[in-house]
Formats: C-alpha cells, sequence, structure tokens
C-alpha cells in the first residue's frame, strides 16, 4: 500500500523536529533558511543574472519613499518568450541557492510578461513588443525637466 502524500509530509515533519531537538541539520526536509541580505545587495545579485542571461535593456528603479512594495524596481526585456521565461526561472533558482529567497512569480505560462517578487525587489521581465505597450517605465520615473521657454518683457 503506498502511503499518501499526507502521511509522507507528516513523517518528514515528524522527523525534521526530532533531528532539531537533538541537534541534527535535516536540510533535505526543510525549505532553504533566508538569508537576511539588504536591498542593494539583491539588488547587485539581480543585477547580475539579468546580465548573465542576456536580458536586454535593463532599467533600475528606485522606488525607497516612492511606494511600499518595495525598495527597488527591475525591468528588463528577453528576446523571445523562451528566453522571458528562462530569464524568470534562472533568477528565481539562482536567488533560492545563494540567499534561500523563495520568489513569488506571476505570468510565466505565456512568457510575454513575468513579474518576480523577490520582497524588496520587484522584477519584470517582458518581451519588447509588450514591454513598449505598458511603458512601466514612464510611469515610474522621475519626469524629465520641462523646457523653459523665453518670455517676452
Amino acid at each position: 500500500m503506498q502511503p499518501l502524500e499526507d502521511d509522507v509530509l507528516s513523517i518528514q515533519t515528524a522527523a525534521a523536529g526530532i533531528a532539531a531537538t537533538r541537534g541534527n541539520v535535516v536540510s533535505a526536509m526543510t525549505t532553504p533558511v533566508e538569508k537576511d541580505v539588504s536591498s542593494e545587495e539583491l539588488l547587485a545579485a539581480i543585477l547580475t543574472s539579468l546580465d548573465d542571461d542576456k536580458a536586454e535593456d535593463i532599467v533600475q528603479i528606485d522606488l525607497r519613499g516612492k511606494s511600499s512594495i518595495g525598495d527597488y524596481m527591475v525591468i528588463c526585456s528577453g528576446r523571445s518568450s523562451r528566453q522571458v521565461g528562462a530569464i524568470a526561472e534562472k533568477l528565481m533558482d539562482r536567488l533560492k541557492q545563494a540567499y534561500g529567497r523563495l520568489s513569488r512569480i506571476e505570468g510565466k505560462e505565456t512568457g510575454d510578461w513575468v513579474l518576480i517578487d523577490t520582497g524588496d525587489i520587484v522584477v519584470h521581465v517582458f518581451r519588447p513588443e509588450v514591454r513598449e505597450f505598458y511603458q512601466l517605465e514612464k510611469m515610474w520615473l522621475a519626469p524629465p525637466a520641462e523646457a523653459t521657454t523665453p518670455t517676452k518683457d
């Protein structure tokens, strides 16, 4: 008789609890421990990952003092739906491995616009046409200084 999934999870949870009380490390049965990392260090890791995966037109936006959704927003493009999905997947894997950071992801199924929420930083990966349509940068970046026209006296 095959054990039910709930039974297996209960056994693993119980084993992890027993091992923890005895001082043993049970890394295979527990979730990764999230490391305390600054938003700037996390931003640097995200930008490196995006660059490694050949993301294009990478823009970082400082949201501190502007919004409570996070400290930074990063917007970039991939050349195709496949690359957009791969960039997002690799980023999530790298953040999980390096920092124990479990990110939330939306839109990976279609690959037109993928949003990765790391908590402190929100990353948008677009196909170029979709990015042009939504123009998120224009919403969040400061407007350029208005040109002044001389007045007649």
